[in-house]
């Protein structure tokens, strides 16, 4: 199989790990394949690509889409290191408001997978930095909402102190009072058995993880 899925410890959150096939030319590797990953809880479909830029320092979030355009995001640094960050806000969910992180880099050449109901933010731990990823909707910026990065009731262990930061990303509310249509389905449950510990990983339970 090219690919290894791990779930991390809130229902939903998928860390993907794509096989590398290297010689002397290099390497060669799938980054999707519909069928794998249907198959291991990442549905799709996808229906818009997108491409950031970044150098070290950046901070990109919290941000979200409301339904009806709620998006689910496959996301893969192809380019330097980024710690990608997901958090829960579906309101009625036993993890609101918990959150998990992984880094994600060229080297490692992971992806993490984040789906409709949860807040997305990065932020830059090389000189430069390239993030790609897919969503499986386009862009709605009338339902384009946020939480602030450093909401103490969230309580992300970001790996900068001092983040360069967009104006608006600045002024976005806390998620007491962020504007929110996210519900928890009763039928998702907390995946806490069998969770994998990877070097780099970061937890919404014990937090960190070296």
């Amino acid at each position: 199989m090219p690919f290894q899925f791990r779930k991390l410890d809130i229902a939903g959150v998928i860390l993907v790990e794509p096989q590398r096939f290297r010689d002397e030319r290099g390497f060669f590797m799938e980054t999707y394949k519909r069928s794998e990953f249907e198959a291991n809880g990442i549905p799709g479909p996808f229906v818009q690509d997108n491409h950031a830029h970044s150098v070290r320092g950046v901070l990109r979030g919290l941000h979200y889409q409301k339904h009806p355009q709620a998006q689910g995001k496959l996301l893969q640094a192809v380019r330097g290191e980024v710690f990608d960050v997901a958090v829960d806000m579906r309101r009625g969910s036993p993890a609101y408001g918990q959150w998990v992180g992984v880094v994600l880099s060229a080297e490692n050449g992971r992806m993490l997978y984040v789906p409709a109901g949860f807040a997305h933010g990065y932020c830059i731990l090389s000189e430069q930095a390239d993030l790609t990823y897919k969503a499986t909707a386009e862009y709605a910026p009338e339902l384009e909402r946020g939480i602030v990065w450093s909401d103490p009731a969230i309580g992300i262990e970001w790996p900068v102190a001092d983040p360069i930061l967009s104006p608006k990303d600045q002024q976005l509310p806390l998620l007491a009072d962020a504007d929110n249509n996210f519900v928890f389905d009763a039928d998702e449950t907390i995946d806490l058995k069998g969770k994998t510990v990877l070097p780099g990983m970061i937890n919404a339970h014990a937090h960190l993880y070296s």
